[in-house]
C-alpha cells in the first residue's frame, strides 16, 4: 500500500484482497509479540464482530527477527478471513508497536474516525465494538476504556480478580477524569491529529505506563475520557503472573509509573520534580495504615500490601530505578 511508505519503521507483510481503504471507518489495532497461537485467537474475535461499521484490523508484530505472530496470522489476511493490514513494527517495544499501528491507520485510512487497541492475550466478544463506538457518540466522549476481565490459568484463583494489578479502575458506565491501560481502549481520530508524535513515549517501551502517560497528556489537552462497563475483553492470565515476585513487580512499577507520569505532567513547573518527591515521600508513609485498612477489608495479605509496594515504587524511581518487565518476555 502506498500510502504506508510515509510510516517509519513499518513494514507491509500482507493485505486483506478485498480491502476498500476509503469506507474504513474504525481501525482496530493489535499488536503481537511472541505469542502465535494466542494472537490468533485475538484476530478471529475482532474478525466475529457484530456491526455496521466499516472497519478493519492491523496486526502489528513487534519480532522483526522471529515474527511469529505475522507468519501465523498472514494466511487470515491472504485470504480475506480478515479485512486490514498486517504490518512488521520494526522497532522493539510497546510504545513503538502502538506508535506503528496508529501512525498506519492514519496514513492508510483516510476517512478514519475511531481507533481501537486490543492486546494479543484478550479476546473481544461480538459486540465490543459496536458497544465502544456507540460508548463514545453517546457520551459525546473522545476517549473510552474498557475492563479487561482476567481469565486466570488453573484452578481456584478467581480471588485475585480483586487484586489492584487485575481489577478495573471502574465498575460502571460514565465520564472519568482519567484512564490508565490500552488494553482496552478507543482513541477518536481528532485526538490522535491533536497529538505530538510520537503517540506513545518510547522511554515507556520495556517498563508500561506508555499509555498511561498518553491519555494523561490528552486530558490536560482537554479531551473527554469516559469509562464504558459493557464492553469488556477476556484476558488470559498466566500462572507466572499469580507468583508473588511478579506481583511485587508489577506493583513497584506501578509506582515507578505513576511518578515518571506525574514529572512529565509537571515538567512547565518550577518546582514540579520536589513536589512530586513530597508526594512520593507522604504516600510511603501513610501506606502501611492504607495497607492495614485494605487488610481489614479484604482479608487479603497481597491487597493489603499493593499500597506499600506502590509508593516504594514512587520512592524509587526519585532515584533511578525502573522495572523494565517487558525486556524479557517470557519473563512476563
Amino acid at each position: 500500500m502506498q500510502a504506508l511508505a510515509t510510516v517509519e519503521n513499518v513494514r507491509l507483510v500482507a493485505q486483506s484482497p478485498g480491502l476498500e481503504p476509503d469506507k474504513v471507518r474504525i481501525a482496530v489495532t493489535l499488536p503481537t509479540f511472541r505469542r502465535p497461537e494466542q494472537v490468533l485467537d485475538t484476530i478471529r474475535s475482532v474478525a466475529a464482530q457484530n456491526t455496521e461499521r466499516g472497519f478493519a484490523l492491523i496486526v502489528m508484530e513487534n519480532d522483526a527477527e522471529r515474527h511469529a505472530g505475522a507468519d501465523a496470522a498472514a494466511p487470515l489476511f491472504e485470504n480475506g478471513t480478515v479485512n486490514g493490514l498486517l504490518i512488521v513494527a520494526e522497532e522493539r517495544g510497546n510504545c513503538s508497536a502502538y506508535n506503528a499501528g496508529w501512525s498506519t491507520a492514519l496514513a492508510a485510512f483516510a476517512n478514519l474516525s475511531h481507533v481501537l487497541v486490543i492486546d494479543d492475550d484478550e479476546i473481544a466478544g461480538p459486540d465490543w465494538l459496536e458497544t465502544m463506538v456507540a460508548t463514545a457518540e453517546r457520551l459525546g466522549v473522545d476517549i473510552v476504556g474498557g475492563p479487561q476481565v482476567p481469565v486466570f490459568e488453573g484452578t481456584g484463583n478467581d480471588h485475585w480478580a480483586d487484586h489492584p494489578v487485575f481489577a478495573p479502575p471502574y465498575r460502571e458506565t460514565r465520564a472519568v477524569e482519567a484512564l490508565y491501560s490500552s488494553g482496552n481502549l478507543l482513541v477518536s481520530r481528532r485526538v490522535l491529529d491533536a497529538m505530538e508524535r510520537p503517540f506513545l513515549e518510547p522511554a515507556f517501551n520495556f517498563m508500561g505506563g506508555g499509555d498511561s502517560d498518553f491519555l494523561s497528556r490528552a486530558a490536560r489537552k482537554g479531551f473527554r475520557l469516559a469509562w464504558c462497563a459493557e464492553a469488556p475483553v477476556m484476558e488470559t492470565i498466566p500462572a507466572r503472573r499469580l507468583e508473588s515476585d511478579w506481583i511485587r513487580a508489577r506493583s513497584l512499577r506501578n509506582g515507578v509509573i505513576s511518578t515518571l507520569v506525574e514529572k512529565r505532567r509537571r515538567a512547565g513547573d518550577r518546582l514540579g520534580a520536589v513536589r512530586v518527591a513530597a508526594k512520593s515521600l507522604a504516600l510511603l508513609c501513610a501506606a502501611p495504615l492504607r495497607g492495614v485498612l485494605n487488610l481489614a477489608r479484604t482479608g487479603s495479605f497481597p491487597i493489603g500490601a499493593y499500597p506499600i509496594y506502590v509508593a516504594l515504587g514512587r520512592v524509587l524511581a526519585e532515584f533511578g530505578y525502573a522495572n523494565e518487565q517487558y525486556r524479557q518476555a517470557e519473563k512476563n
